[in-house]
Protein backbone atom coordinates (compact mmCIF):
# COMPACT_ATOMS: atom_id res chain seq x y z
CA UNK A 1 0.00 0.00 0.00
CA UNK A 2 1.27 3.63 -1.05
CA UNK A 3 -1.71 5.24 -0.18
CA UNK A 4 -2.44 7.86 2.70
CA UNK A 5 -2.70 7.78 6.24
CA UNK A 6 -3.98 9.92 8.92
CA UNK A 7 -3.01 10.33 12.67
CA UNK A 8 -5.45 12.14 14.16
CA UNK A 9 -4.88 13.06 17.90
CA UNK A 10 -6.55 14.09 20.70
CA UNK A 11 -4.61 16.18 23.54
CA UNK A 12 -4.39 18.93 25.91
CA UNK A 13 -0.93 19.90 26.47
CA UNK A 14 0.56 18.51 23.19
CA UNK A 15 2.33 15.52 24.85
CA UNK A 16 0.07 12.75 22.37
CA UNK A 17 0.75 15.23 19.75
CA UNK A 18 4.03 14.25 19.79
CA UNK A 19 3.54 11.00 20.17
CA UNK A 20 1.42 11.35 17.09
CA UNK A 21 3.92 13.16 15.13
CA UNK A 22 6.56 10.21 15.77
CA UNK A 23 3.76 7.72 14.69
CA UNK A 24 3.37 9.85 11.64
CA UNK A 25 7.32 9.88 11.13
CA UNK A 26 8.18 6.27 11.10
CA UNK A 27 4.83 5.59 8.58
CA UNK A 28 6.98 7.84 6.20
CA UNK A 29 10.18 6.51 6.46
CA UNK A 30 8.15 3.34 5.70
CA UNK A 31 7.39 4.76 2.23
CA UNK A 32 3.61 5.69 3.23
CA UNK A 33 1.94 9.03 2.84
CA UNK A 34 1.61 9.89 6.37
CA UNK A 35 0.38 13.30 8.09
CA UNK A 36 -0.31 14.23 12.17
CA UNK A 37 -3.56 15.86 12.61
CA UNK A 38 -5.43 17.40 15.55
CA UNK A 39 -8.19 15.21 15.58
CA UNK A 40 -10.50 18.56 16.18
CA UNK A 41 -9.29 19.70 12.71
CA UNK A 42 -10.20 16.96 10.57
CA UNK A 43 -13.26 17.05 8.53
CA UNK A 44 -13.39 13.87 7.47
CA UNK A 45 -11.17 10.86 6.69
CA UNK A 46 -12.61 9.14 3.34
CA UNK A 47 -9.24 10.78 1.49
CA UNK A 48 -7.49 8.50 3.84
CA UNK A 49 -6.34 4.64 3.56
CA UNK A 50 -5.90 3.96 6.67
CA UNK A 51 -6.46 5.92 10.23
CA UNK A 52 -4.48 5.79 13.29
CA UNK A 53 -7.03 7.79 16.34
CA UNK A 54 -5.07 8.98 19.44
CA UNK A 55 -6.27 9.96 22.71
CA UNK A 56 -4.61 11.41 26.05
CA UNK A 57 -6.96 10.14 28.67
CA UNK A 58 -8.19 11.57 31.71
CA UNK A 59 -9.90 10.67 34.49
CA UNK A 60 -10.29 7.17 32.14
CA UNK A 61 -11.65 8.62 29.64
CA UNK A 62 -9.78 9.62 25.95
CA UNK A 63 -9.81 13.29 25.07
CA UNK A 64 -12.67 14.49 23.34
CA UNK A 65 -11.55 15.50 20.52
CA UNK A 66 -10.19 11.87 19.98
CA UNK A 67 -14.02 10.72 21.05
CA UNK A 68 -15.79 13.17 18.55
CA UNK A 69 -13.67 12.06 15.82
CA UNK A 70 -14.42 8.42 16.07
CA UNK A 71 -18.10 9.06 16.74
CA UNK A 72 -18.38 11.00 13.98
CA UNK A 73 -16.78 9.15 11.08
CA UNK A 74 -17.40 5.75 12.73
CA UNK A 75 -18.65 4.45 9.54
CA UNK A 76 -16.21 5.92 7.24
CA UNK A 77 -13.34 4.49 9.50
CA UNK A 78 -15.13 0.82 9.89
CA UNK A 79 -14.30 1.04 5.92
CA UNK A 80 -10.48 1.13 6.87
CA UNK A 81 -7.89 -0.25 8.52
CA UNK A 82 -7.49 1.75 11.80
CA UNK A 83 -5.61 1.63 15.07
CA UNK A 84 -6.04 3.50 18.22
CA UNK A 85 -3.87 4.65 21.28
CA UNK A 86 -3.80 6.05 24.36
CA UNK A 87 -1.59 8.19 26.65
CA UNK A 88 -1.79 8.24 29.84
CA UNK A 89 -0.32 6.55 32.53
CA UNK A 90 1.47 9.21 35.04
CA UNK A 91 3.93 6.26 35.79
CA UNK A 92 6.57 3.21 33.98
CA UNK A 93 3.00 0.91 34.29
CA UNK A 94 2.56 1.25 30.37
CA UNK A 95 6.26 0.28 29.94
CA UNK A 96 6.15 -2.80 32.50
CA UNK A 97 2.94 -4.37 30.89
CA UNK A 98 0.27 -3.90 28.30
CA UNK A 99 -2.50 -1.60 29.76
CA UNK A 100 -5.81 -2.65 28.29
CA UNK A 101 -8.32 -0.02 26.54
CA UNK A 102 -10.55 2.22 28.95
CA UNK A 103 -14.44 1.08 28.61
CA UNK A 104 -14.89 4.04 26.27
CA UNK A 105 -12.12 3.22 23.76
CA UNK A 106 -13.22 -0.62 23.56
CA UNK A 107 -16.14 0.53 22.21
CA UNK A 108 -15.03 2.57 20.16
CA UNK A 109 -12.73 0.16 18.97
CA UNK A 110 -15.75 -2.56 18.00
CA UNK A 111 -17.92 0.17 16.18
CA UNK A 112 -15.13 0.68 13.67
CA UNK A 113 -13.13 -2.69 13.92
CA UNK A 114 -10.17 -1.53 15.28
CA UNK A 115 -7.27 -3.53 14.71
CA UNK A 116 -5.00 -2.98 17.52
CA UNK A 117 -4.73 -0.38 20.59
CA UNK A 118 -1.72 0.36 22.64
CA UNK A 119 -1.85 2.37 25.59
CA UNK A 120 1.52 4.89 26.11
CA UNK A 121 3.51 6.20 29.19
CA UNK A 122 1.98 9.74 29.07
CA UNK A 123 3.80 13.36 30.03
CA UNK A 124 2.09 15.77 32.03
CA UNK A 125 4.87 19.04 32.85
CA UNK A 126 5.12 22.42 34.59
CA UNK A 127 3.05 24.64 32.69
CA UNK A 128 0.11 22.28 31.74
CA UNK A 129 -3.59 22.97 31.31
CA UNK A 130 -6.35 22.48 33.56
CA UNK A 131 -7.30 22.19 37.14
CA UNK A 132 -6.93 18.85 37.48
CA UNK A 133 -3.46 18.85 35.55
CA UNK A 134 -1.76 21.12 38.12
CA UNK A 135 -3.62 19.31 41.43
CA UNK A 136 -1.52 16.07 39.68
CA UNK A 137 1.27 18.71 39.29
CA UNK A 138 1.35 19.64 43.21
CA UNK A 139 1.32 16.39 44.49
CA UNK A 140 4.34 15.48 42.68
CA UNK A 141 3.04 13.24 40.23
CA UNK A 142 3.76 14.68 37.20
CA UNK A 143 6.93 13.46 34.80
CA UNK A 144 7.43 12.53 31.18
CA UNK A 145 6.92 8.38 30.85
CA UNK A 146 6.82 8.22 26.98
CA UNK A 147 9.13 5.75 25.68
CA UNK A 148 9.37 6.99 22.27
CA UNK A 149 11.34 3.58 21.44
CA UNK A 150 8.62 1.80 22.52
CA UNK A 151 6.12 3.86 20.16
CA UNK A 152 8.37 3.54 17.08
CA UNK A 153 8.33 -0.25 17.64
CA UNK A 154 4.54 -0.12 17.09
CA UNK A 155 4.40 2.86 14.41
CA UNK A 156 7.31 0.22 12.34
CA UNK A 157 4.52 -3.10 12.91
CA UNK A 158 1.67 -0.83 11.61
CA UNK A 159 3.86 0.34 8.80
CA UNK A 160 4.67 -3.03 8.25
CA UNK A 161 1.14 -4.38 7.86
CA UNK A 162 0.26 -1.44 5.72
CA UNK A 163 3.03 -1.79 3.23
CA UNK A 164 2.25 -5.82 3.25
CA UNK A 165 -0.75 -5.32 1.47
Amino acid sequence: MTGRVLVAYGSTNGSTARIAETVAGVLREAGLAAEARPAASVPGVTAYDAVVVGGALYAGRWQKDARRLVRRHRRDLAARPVWFFSSGPLDPSAAERDIPPVAGVRRAMDRVDAREHVTFGGCLEDGAEGRLARMILRGGKGGDFRDFPAIETWAAGVAAELTAR
